[in-house]
């Protein structure tokens, strides 16, 4: 296999759909060497089977707006690999969102859900239609009018979505409510749900936490701990919020919040005490972070920008794709961070990537470091097979242990010969080999 002719031919045949192919491009550079060790791979094709999805479903979604106004958005669930177990990945609202992202988000998921050791496999939906400045009302309306398509197509043995961008507990709670009316039946057909109805404890912190865990596991690599750090954090939702709590509950700095208008930064630190309120504003008040800097006025509000100039000793994008720049990654270095783990889905650009690694900084990609919210999923879907609730503590200890052994077969596939760990390579390799191995044992289907 050579990836970059694999690449181009895909370039060729899906025109339009950069996240795509960039997240194509990214892996198979990654894996050539690993995969050309086995020939039987490429007599199965299996590098074109595992890069195009197994099924695409694409539909209509009308609901009516509070003025009684029939608005029309886009549906879709890309449902990319079940070797080595159901689809599995979120459901994103948002108004980016469309097929060529959904293609990237689910190939990613495919190698993340791999990498956690649990058996699912990789899938991702979602519309175009943005919760953002909607009613309630309109957003049940819309969850609705989205599950009417999207019950045919999920279950708990076949995909099981979760909530991603847009789709919070609100949503999975709309979305669950429209199934079970739909269809009879009280299944764990979806994730993130209320603890009061089959939702599993500590999945709201679990990607947040899992990044700021594996996160540790770098810098215990070379002998640094997280406590005094100063930390960059973007983001302002359910990701951002739960990482910044992790951080500062282990004596580290953050400085850092953003959302899709701007960021504040604030000197002194945001406290537990002040993330309450940000959880409060984001969450309850639908509010924006430029609001923070009324309560606190020693933060300053920066419009139409990302954190990534400022000074800081860890970077944690837990925002949305390709937001580091290249010319991002090296004032971030210039600035002195030591490491960076994605809680977002391919927030770096390949450029960052580069100036990463070219400064042989830890540098965690977003399949190894965020796979902390699709494990708890996975978690709360052996809960619900099983009829029952696991403790806080439970859930927190697997996640912790899950969390070093992808880190582990980050470093058994990605260690290079003059010790750097190549997380990206690592990540890749280790979630590429299991998917593979499954494909390969059933037979071209």
């Amino acid at each position: 296999m050579k990836a970059i002719e694999v690449v181009e031919n895909l370039k060729q045949r899906f025109p339009g759909e950069p996240e795509y192919i960039q997240a194509v491009s990214q892996v198979l550079a990654t894996i050539e060497d690993e995969y050309n060790k086995y020939p039987d791979f490429e007599r199965a094709n299996l590098i074109e089977r595992l890069c195009i999805p197994d099924r695409i479903v694409q539909f209509r979604v009308t609901w009516t707006d509070d003025y009684g106004r029939v608005q029309t958005n886009m549906g879709y669930r890309v449902q990319h690999n079940n070797a080595i177990g159901p689809y599995k990945g979120g459901l994103r609202y948002h108004q980016s969102v469309n097929l060529g992202i959904l293609k990237f988000l689910a190939f990613e998921q495919t190698f993340k859900n791999s990498l956690t050791t649990l058996p699912m496999g990789g899938a991702k939906g979602g519309s175009d239609f943005s919760p953002r400045g909607k009613s309630d009302a309109e957003v049940m309306r819309f969850c609705q009018a989205f599950m009417n398509e999207l019950y045919r197509h999920i279950g708990p043995d076949e995909d099981v979505p979760a909530g991603d961008i847009g789709v919070g507990g609100r949503e999975i709670g709309y979305l669950f409510g429209h199934y079970k009316k739909l269809t009879h039946q009280f299944q764990g057909v979806l994730t993130g749900k209320g603890a009061a109805f089959g939702g599993s404890l500590m999945r709201p912190e679990a990607t947040g936490y899992g990044v700021v865990y594996f996160l540790q596991s770098m810098l215990q690599t070379r002998g640094i701990d997280l406590k005094g750090k100063r930390v960059l954090i973007s983001g302002s939702g359910n990701v951002a919020q739960y990482a910044a709590e992790k951080c500062i509950q282990m004596g580290a700095k953050v400085l850092t919040l953003s959302d899709s208008d701007g960021y504040i930064y604030d000197p002194d630190g945001i406290s537990a005490e002040k993330l309450q309120y940000v959880m409060e504003l984001k969450n309850f008040l639908r509010g924006r972070i430029r609001e923070y800097t009324s309560r606190y006025p020693k933060a300053t509000y920066h419009a139409g920008e990302r954190p990534w100039h400022e000074e800081g000793d860890i970077a944690l994008p837990c925002a949305t794709q390709n937001e580091i720049s290249g010319e991002e990654a090296q004032a971030l270095v210039k600035g002195g961070t030591i490491a960076v783990a994605e809680g977002a889905n391919m927030p770096s650009t390949p450029e960052a990537i580069e100036a990463f690694q070219q400064a042989k900084i830890l540098y965690a990609p977003g399949k190894a470091s965020n796979a902390g919210g699709v494990s708890v999923s996975g978690l709360e879907m052996t809960q619900n097979s099983e009829r029952l609730s696991w403790t806080a503590k439970e859930v927190d200890d697997y996640l912790r242990r899950i969390m070093s052994d992808i880190h582990q077969n980050c470093i058994k596939y990605g260690t290079e010969h003059d010790g750097y760990i190549n997380y990206v390579k690592g990540a890749n390799v280790a979630g590429f080999m299991k998917v593979a191995k499954a494909m390969m044992a059933q037979g071209i289907d």
